[in-house]
This record gives C-alpha cells, sequence and structure tokens, in this order.
C-alpha cells in the first residue's frame, strides 16, 4: 500500500488538529499533533523551574533537551492519542492557559525546533501520517504531496478556545484568550526559526464560516483529488 505525507499547518485555535484527528481516522493514517509536543516541552520547563515570570532558562533547558522524550499512544478510552512527556501521560496539563500563555516563548527557541522535527521526521518515515503544526509543510516535510494551510478570524479562534477550556473547567475570559491568540500569531509569525508561513503550494481555508462537517468534506475532496492526481494507490 502506497501512502502519503499530509501537513496541515495554520494558526492557532483554528481546528487544525480536529481537521487532522478526523481525515487520519477517516482514511487510515497515523495522527501526530506537533503542537502538542511544543507545549509537552513548556509543561517539563513549568515543572522544573525553568520559567521565572515570561523569562526562560534556555541554558538549562538546552541542557536537558536530549532527555526530553514525546511519545503519543492510543486511549481506547476516548479514541485518540494522549501526548507522553517522559513516559507520563499529560494529555489534560498540556491544554490549560498556563501552557498556552508560555507555549510560544519554548517554541521559537532554535534548538528545541531542531529536536523536535528530527523527532517529527523520524514519526512520518513510513508515510501514511497526517501531520500539524506550524512548520511542517514548509520546514519538517517541505515534499509532503498534500498541504494546507488553515486560518481563520482572531475573534472566532478565540471562542473556539474559549468553549474549549469552559467544557474542561478551566477558568478563562474572552478578553484574556483573544490576547493570547493574537500574541501567539505574532510570536510564531516573527520568530527568526521556522516562522509560521503558508507553503507556496499549499491549500488554503479560511474555516471562519463554516461547520466542521463542510470543513472534514473538503479536506476530504483536496485529499482524493491529490490521490488521483499522484496516480498513488489506496487500497
Amino acid at each position: 500500500m502506497n501512502k502519503i505525507i499530509i501537513a496541515i499547518d495554520g494558526h492557532s485555535s483554528c481546528g487544525k488538529s480536529t481537521m487532522a484527528k478526523d481525515l487520519a481516522k477517516k482514511i487510515g493514517y497515523r495522527y501526530i499533533d506537533t503542537g502538542a509536543m511544543y507545549r509537552a516541552i513548556t509543561l517539563y520547563c513549568i515543572q522544573n523551574g525553568l520559567f521565572s515570570g515570561e523569562e526562560l532558562n534556555v541554558e538549562e533547558l538546552k541542557k536537558a533537551i536530549s532527555t526530553i522524550k514525546i511519545d503519543f499512544k492510543f486511549n481506547p478510552e476516548t479514541g485518540k492519542s494522549d501526548t507522553y512527556l517522559n513516559g507520563m501521560n499529560v494529555e489534560k496539563d498540556i491544554r490549560t492557559m498556563e501552557v498556552a500563555n508560555k507555549v510560544s516563548i519554548v517554541s521559537a527557541i532554535g534548538f528545541v525546533r531542531h529536536a523536535m522535527v528530527v523527532q517529527q521526521q523520524e514519526m512520518g518515515k513510513e508515510k501514511g501520517i497526517v501531520m500539524d503544526g506550524r512548520d511542517i509543510g514548509t520546514v519538517v516535510f517541505p515534499n509532503a504531496e498534500l498541504k494546507i494551510f488553515v486560518t481563520a478570524r482572531p475573534e472566532v479562534r478565540a471562542q473556539r478556545r474559549l468553549d474549549e477550556l469552559i467544557s474542561k473547567g478551566e477558568n478563562a475570559n474572552f478578553e484574556e484568550v483573544l490576547e493570547n491568540v493574537q500574541k501567539r500569531d505574532l510570536i510564531d509569525s516573527t520568530r527568526a526559526e521556522s516562522p509560521l508561513k503558508q507553503a507556496e503550494d499549499a491549500f488554503v481555508l479560511d474555516n471562519s464560516d463554516i461547520t466542521i462537517e463542510q470543513q472534514n468534506e473538503w479536506l476530504l475532496e483536496n485529499y482524493q483529488l491529490r490521490i488521483k492526481n499522484k496516480k498513488i494507490s489506496i487500497n
């Protein structure tokens, strides 16, 4: 069976993970949440006292980066993959506002991105994966057969993120979440190391005003078209 790599990039809280998970399940591919990897490293920094306010002890993180191992394991109860940090399930811990407010600081560091790219490329060696993040189609897999760039208006993304946090029992308000979304956009797009940008050959989706069902249908159609154009067997 010949399979392809599907790279989904885009802004924070625009539903990349949701659409990537749904597509992977639909076509029988493995889903890799690269954003969760950077969140896990951020959690490691918080748990190990590497943050002092907004200041990160970069030298200590550099010493530890080779010992930080991130993996994904299928959870039969949820039907989804959970994120593991050095053998511990941290799926719930990495989704807090505390982590969200600091993840862009960590993900902008060159040696952190290099370490994660190595792990991500290893995961994609046999293809048959759907991977989402900020630089999948531009840095991690520049030769991916299908690239998608997802965006939505900041206010829409902030409301989606707030709804998610409230559903998980987190304390947050719209203004705080919107500020976090806009801050992450700025940092992600202007950082020197692997900035967020659309790959030239990516299909663009603004999902501000469409349903998840419409989004999934659009993505599946583009996948099927790419498979047909590439003449890749999916049987």
